[in-house]
């Protein structure tokens, strides 16, 4: 990994900026550093605004305030807020004119960055506030360590602390955090009733019948909280008893269809196969031979 150390005007002492060129390996296999920095509250006049970068940026305000802006929504950004965000799309922040900032930030590229923007998107606009907000930091600050002795193995743990980010920016994103504890107990009521009633000939209307909440509603919210729709928590419920009886009984694929709750075998053993990527009788095989 080549790393070069900018020289921007509004680079103080305090303040770094470090460019990293990775080499083929890094950018085959790992998540891997373009650009990793810290910009001290004394630049307060700095701004950035770009478009049609090929990479992504995960920011942490440390202290202070400023703007996030995109072709999509604008924001604003107060100590402890982070941002993630696609480069190859308009972008521009600035640091409060009033209260500047003091804002960390990465910009990487690689592996499966696409994948975890693209759930991330799901699930926020823009803005991530982690529970551990020195996490986020103290990665970032390893990066910027990292970059700088650019020591043998540098990369790959470089590539460890950008999942260590994204891992945080995933899980803080998750909008149950937004709802009230009311709307949070229904749904985890519902959640818990398909745990336990997978088997059952279950509905999106019987759910919501069951629950006395509107069904669009539903379908809405519990995506938002668990990630996933009530029909694939149904489907996945019964794949995994499904995978249980076929490693701990010898009970035929037709049975295990029906007591999983799939009134037809063969529709049991296509969804099996696309939650598997093999069949039963495969999965049998590999599991108890």
């Amino acid at each position: 990994m080549v790393m070069e150390k900018t020289k921007n005007n509004y680079i103080n002492k305090q303040s770094k900026c470090i460019i990293c060129t990775p080499d083929q390996t890094a950018r085959s296999a790992f998540f891997y550093v373009q650009e990793v920095g810290i910009l001290k509250s004394e630049d307060a006049e700095s701004a950035v605004n770009r478009q049609n970068v090929d990479s992504f940026l995960i920011g942490a305000v440390v202290s202070g305030r400023g703007e996030l802006t995109t072709d999509e929504y604008s924001l604003p950004l107060i100590s402890g807020d982070c941002f993630f965000i696609d480069c190859r799309k308009p972008y521009y922040y600035r640091s409060s004119a009033d209260e500047p900032w003091e804002i960390m930030w990465v910009y990487f590229n690689g592996c499966t960055s696409r994948q975890y923007f693209d759930i991330f998107s799901e699930r926020s606009r823009g803005i991530f506030h982690p529970q551990f907000f020195d996490r986020i930091a103290s990665s970032v600050t390893e990066i910027t360590e990292l970059c700088e002795k650019s020591s043998a193995n540098a990369e790959i743990l470089c590539s460890k602390h950008i999942m260590d980010i994204l891992t945080a920016a995933l899980t803080s994103a998750d909008s149950s955090q937004q709802y009230d504890s009311g709307l949070k107990e229904k749904l985890a009521m519902v959640h818990s009733y398909i745990e336990d009633h997978f088997s059952e000939d279950l509905s999106l209307e019987k759910l919501a019948s069951e629950f006395y909440i509107s069904k669009y509603y539903l379908t809405r919210e519990y995506k938002k909280i668990y990630g996933k729709t009530i029909f694939q928590h149904i489907i996945n419920a019964r794949i995994n008893y499904g995978k249980m009886l076929l490693r701990f009984s010898d009970r035929s694929i037709e049975e295990i269809a029906h007591l999983c709750g799939f009134n037809d075998q063969s529709y049991f053993a296509r969804q099996f196969k696309k939650a598997e990527n093999c069949t039963c009788f495969s999965y049998r095989k590999m599991w108890r031979d």
